[in-house]
């Protein structure tokens, strides 16, 4: 199933598997060709691959991943832009991206 945004923010396209035990979405930008992989269960087996870019983002209790697909020196700024469109369009306004694993501090 693709989802085209029709926002004035960009116009990238949403991939969604089909299958019910696959909750993972892609992003992809049509104008590069860029891939950006949504793991929504950080809990699967998320193995970070070589040579892509990671980022993370948490919003409340919840975490998600996100890797490229395909990265050949893309500006970071479109990674950051497709990310955060993804939590736009997930309703998570509150999200915040992070470079590196984030870290909970106990309280």
């Amino acid at each position: 199933m693709l989802v085209k945004n029709t926002s004035v923010m960009a116009n990238y396209l949403l991939s969604i598997s089909n299958n019910e035990t696959l909750k993972d979405s892609v992003i992809h930008d049509p104008s590069t060709k860029l891939k950006v992989r949504v793991y929504n269960s950080i809990k699967s087996k998320f193995k970070p691959s070589e040579g892509e870019v990671r980022f993370f983002v948490t919003a409340g209790k919840k975490t998600i991943a996100f890797e490229t697909k395909g990265y050949k020196k893309h500006a970071e700024l479109l990674i950051l832009h497709m990310i955060s469109w993804y939590c736009v369009y997930l309703g998570l306004m509150e999200a915040q991206i992070h470079s590196n694993w984030p870290m909970y501090i106990a309280s």
